[in-house]
This record gives structure tokens, sequence and C-alpha cells, in this order.
């Protein structure tokens, strides 16, 4: 008989993880304050402003814009911080396309680098082989919350003149020696999206230390308009990327909680990577003193499927689902081979524009072996579960590895 879910035996686990948005009377007052007051733009109201000043507070920042998305975010912060269009900006090849898509809405190039396995984060070893006389930035993404060596980063840009902007869309609170991520570099960028750690549905917010930066993101971000000009003068091209007081409301809420939910992630984190380093064939991230803190919006794990019996990554990730886990494959395709970027089709209706780059050149063994063979992630709500959910997490995987001969290879 079997024994695996999958195969028609019982599920390890039926009840259910905790769910996700969280939320509860503080978002439903704070909409409704906002929903009365008649202000539901974020020119005329405050809670965008009191949220963008407590986030850049929170984060050791001088400066913080909210706009619309984190995507947006990116974009803003390239062009505030002089990126010119035609210039490349060197990124890893495993991150969200978001990252990669915004380089070319400002205009520039994306230019792919590896990934450290280890870390999951770009191999910082593989920037300067990157490095052109057209590059003109990088853009570390801080990959699951955690963090990148922005020491080595930021002394690689010193050295060759680039600005630093950081994708940290999952890293909220994460810190480097200290020091939260998001204004060690040039500009920061977060997201605010559905999935993330503190969310409104969709939003962002851009973080700098330096105050022509900033004065750049609020005109960008707000048609063009200058502080303190007169309304219908529009002096730089920029567009509505503005967040609305309704989101502003919820994050408020969302922030008030989030530094016990972070601390809840932070330990039930400790807890796998303790026990999961135990189960042959269970690669965790490596660890590292200098990351005194981690947002945990993603658990990840790599899954080496020689200690499988040659399972692969998918069938494997079929048979904890079928035991009751929300796990996930991760990103399935490295970006450089993107349909987006191997046919070029960055024109109108995918006219293909030719920026001089080959993508299907690139060689990008880790990120491949990521997205193919690999990577495993927990999303950050499961990691808000108690002690028992997570060796639930561990006993289903050691269940699945021990009847692995009933997966066929």
């Amino acid at each position: 008989m079997s024994k695996l879910a999958i195969n028609g035996g019982s599920a390890l686990r039926t009840k259910p993880f905790p769910k996700w948005p969280i939320w509860d009377q503080h978002e439903v007052e704070n909409l409704k304050q906002v929903l009365e007051s008649g202000k539901w733009g974020s020119l005329h109201g405050d809670k965008v402003k009191t949220f963008s000043e407590k986030y850049a507070n929170y984060h050791q920042a001088n400066y913080g814009i909210c706009v619309n998305s984190g995507t947006s975010a990116l974009k803003i912060a390239l062009l505030a911080a002089g990126v010119n269009a035609g210039q490349e900006i060197i990124l890893p090849g495993y991150t969200f396309i978001a990252s990669a898509t915004a380089i070319l809405d400002a205009g520039a190039i994306p230019i792919f680098a590896d990934i450290d396995p280890n870390t999951y984060n770009i191999d910082n070893d593989k920037i300067e082989d990157a490095i052109t006389d057209r590059t003109a930035a990088i853009m570390p993404v801080h990959f699951g919350g955690r963090p990148c060596n922005m020491d080595e980063i930021n002394a690689i840009a010193k050295k060759h003149n680039l600005k630093v902007i950081e994708d940290a869309a999952q890293a909220w609170g994460s810190e480097w020696k200290n020091n939260k991520v998001g204004a060690l570099g040039d500009a920061g960028c977060f997201s605010f999206q559905s999935s993330k750690n503190i969310t409104s549905a969709e939003g962002g917010i851009i973080l700098t230390n330096d105050e022509e930066t900033a004065k750049f993101c609020r005109s960008f971000a707000n048609c063009g308009r200058v502080e303190g000009g007169v309304w219908y003068e529009h002096y730089y091209l920029g567009g509505n990327y503005r967040m609305s007081e309704f989101q502003g409301a919820i994050l408020l809420a969302q922030f008030e909680r989030y530094p016990e939910l972070k601390v809840r992630r932070e330990k039930n984190a400790k807890y796998l990577n303790e026990q999961l380093s135990q189960i042959e064939g269970i690669e965790v991230l490596k660890e590292d003193e200098n990351i005194t803190s981690n947002s945990c919006h993603l658990f990840i794990w790599r899954y080496k499927k020689e200690y499988f019996n040659n399972v692969p990554k998918s069938k494997f990730i079929d048979a904890l689902r079928k035991e009751g886990f929300i796990v996930s494959a991760g990103y399935s395709i490295p970006l450089n081979i993107q349909p987006l970027f191997k046919n070029l089709a960055f024109g109108a209706r995918g006219r293909k524009v030719d920026v001089g780059v080959d993508y299907t050149t690139f060689n990008l063994p880790e990120t491949e072996k990521a997205c193919y063979d690999e990577a495993i992630w927990f999303p950050q709500f499961v990691l808000l579960g108690d002690e028992n959910d997570m060796k639930d997490i561990v006993n289903g995987i050691i269940k699945v590895k021990e009847n692995i001969s009933e997966l066929a290879a």
C-alpha cells in the first residue's frame, strides 16, 4: 500500500497554514477615516505622508517617496540617480522580471550576472566581469529578504564610478551589519504588492539619503512638478505614479504589527535552517554573521535530486503539496531566456529593438540550476505558523524522502 498522499496514502497534514493578508479593525478604521475625510488622494491627505516618514525613519533613511508600485519605484530611482538611455545596469538573472523591465522602462539595458548558490543573491565576483564602458549602475536584489554583501558592492561601484540602486522589494527591515537595507546605496526600492510582508495590494516606496535624488523622485512621481512650484508648471518628464490615501491607510496599520511578525518569521526560519540542514540532499542557504536581520519574505532551500532517486524537483514538490504543504518551485526560467529577452521584444506591440546585446549568450549556470533543478521556496506567511507547523514541514520532507521509491524518476 502506498504511503505517499500523491499515490493515495494519507496526507501528513490537513491543518491549514496561516492565511494572508492579515488584517483587523485597525485597517478598517484607517480606511474609514480616509473615506469620510473626502481626501482620497495623497496630495491632499496625510496618510501617505505619515507612512513614508515612518517607513524612512524605520529604515534609517533621510527621505521616503511613496509610489504606486515597486516596479515604478525602481524606474524612478534609476532616472533620479542620473541613469541615461542606452546605459547598462547589472543585476542578477534570478529575480522577478520587474527588476529588469524597470530598467528597460527607464531606457537603459539590463545586463544579467549569475547568482551565488549559497545566498541566491548576485555573485559579487561576477559583477566586474559584466562592467563595460556603458555601465551606469548595479542593481543588487536582496532576494527573499536576505541582504546582499553591500560592502563589496559599494566598493565595486566606487571603483568604477557607478550608482547602486537596491531592489529591496522583499527586504523590509533586513539588515547588513546592523544597517537596514534600502539606503545603503544611492537609492533603494520596496514593494507592497499582495504577497509582500507589508501589503496594500499594490504600492511601493523609494528610500534615499541624497536630497537631490529625493527631489527628482518626488518630481518624476508627480507629473514633473517641483515642490513649491505653480500647480500647472511641469519642469521634468514625469508621470502620475502617486500612491492613494487608501493604500497609505492600510500600510500604516500593516506597519504597526510588522515588527512582531518579522520576529516570528525569523524564529521559524532559524528552526527550519537547523532541521532541514540535517536531511541529506537538502541544503539551506549559508549563514552570515553580517546579516543581522532578515525579513524572510521567502524561505529558500536547495533540493539535490541525486539524494532523492533522481526524482525531478517538480515531482518532489507535487508530492509535498499532496501532503498538505504550501510550497513553490520558484522562478522557472532565467530572465535572460524569457521570451521578452530572447526576442528583444522591447518595442511597441513587441517589436524587436536591437540594443546590442544577445541575451541567449549569457552564461548563468547557477541561475539555471536554481530554476530547473534546485530552488524550492516556502512563502512568508507559512513562516507565521507555530512550532508544530514547522515540525510538520520537516516531517513532511522526511516522509517524502523515506518513500521516494514511490515516485518514478
